[in-house]
């Protein structure tokens, strides 16, 4: 038991000295928060989807699950159990909106189910997608890599147009997908073809043409069935494209040869999502993550 609380004590001090030292992760952190009390919702049931939503990407993202088998060998799974559960309760409970309800407490079982959930053992076979044109490899490779997982993600994004709350929470939750796009560097060689054939501006105009016609199943759907409710489309096409270039210009932003990633974290999700929420510093964010990603790639190009 000493064990368990030397554990969440050190959890505790280590999130004071990261937003202490990096201001870049507090205040967006202090900004969504902020935004997750206040918001509203036309039924009580999005709250719990929500903060479960956010709950599940954390977990996704954990890297410290073997070192939590090493040392809470026997603890390991109510470790991440109380975790997740603390986060969610915190988003939860901090909400004036929301009174407690019996589906917010259900969400407690599925965060259980979280602790058992394991790698698989044996791979799925996989889509090889080679309609999808080679100047958007990343795309392939992702696909090729996570096929079902994306088919998956894909038919809920799809459906999600049928309410103006399923369209923003399950945007969220593919933001964390999204991000892992972009999150690997080819190699040097690749980069030098890939940029002698095509500048740029065109690589970000060909993803982002293709970003949105997978998202245009979902515009379409949504106007079909909340046509009086478009200013929320609107703002979802704004806010889904910010993140999408933010995430792209980072990439060649921070590229390096010798680095094989390009390192996404919670951080820089965070820090992200509360640009595109604002749009306008989202916006300004991609102009200056622009320019330094032609500096750099000029360095391996030249002009």
């Amino acid at each position: 038991m000493h064990k368990i609380y030397q554990h969440f004590q050190f959890r505790f001090n280590q999130s004071f000295r990261i937003f202490n030292f990096n201001p870049k992760v507090s205040l967006p952190v202090i900004l969504v928060f902020g935004a997750l009390m206040i918001v509203k919702f036309p039924q009580t049931v999005f709250y719990p989807l929500l903060y479960f939503s956010m709950v599940l990407v954390f977990h996704i993202n954990r890297k410290d699950i073997p070192f939590l088998k090493k040392t809470f060998i026997r603890n390991w799974r109510l470790i991440i159990f109380l975790e997740s559960a603390f986060i969610y309760m915190l988003f939860l409970m901090a909400n004036i909106n929301y009174k407690i309800e019996k589906f917010g407490l259900l969400a407690f079982v599925a965060i259980f189910s979280l602790c058992f959930l394991q790698p698989k053992s044996k791979p799925f076979p996989t889509l090889q997608w080679n309609f999808i044109s080679n100047d958007l490899f990343e795309w392939k490779s992702y696909m090729r890599k996570n096929t079902w997982m994306f088919i998956l993600t894909y038919i809920i994004v799809v459906a999600s147009a049928y309410h103006q709350a399923s369209l923003i929470l399950c945007g969220i939750f593919l933001l964390d997908y999204l991000s892992h796009v972009y999150e690997n560097n080819e190699n040097k060689e690749m980069l030098e073809v890939y940029f002698k054939k095509m500048n740029f501006k065109d690589k970000i105009y060909k993803n982002v043409v293709f970003f949105n016609a997978l998202l245009s199943p979902t515009y379409i759907g949504f106007l079909i069935f909340n046509f009086n409710e478009s200013l929320y489309l609107l703002y979802y096409i704004f806010f889904m494209n910010c993140y999408f270039l933010l995430i792209l210009t980072r990439k060649y932003k921070l590229y390096h040869h010798h680095e094989k990633a390009n390192y996404f974290s919670i951080a820089v999700f965070i820090e992200y999502f509360a640009y595109s929420i604002t749009i306008i510093p989202a916006l300004i964010m991609i102009r200056l993550n622009s320019k330094e990603a032609q500096q750099n790639i000029s360095k391996y190009v030249g002009n």
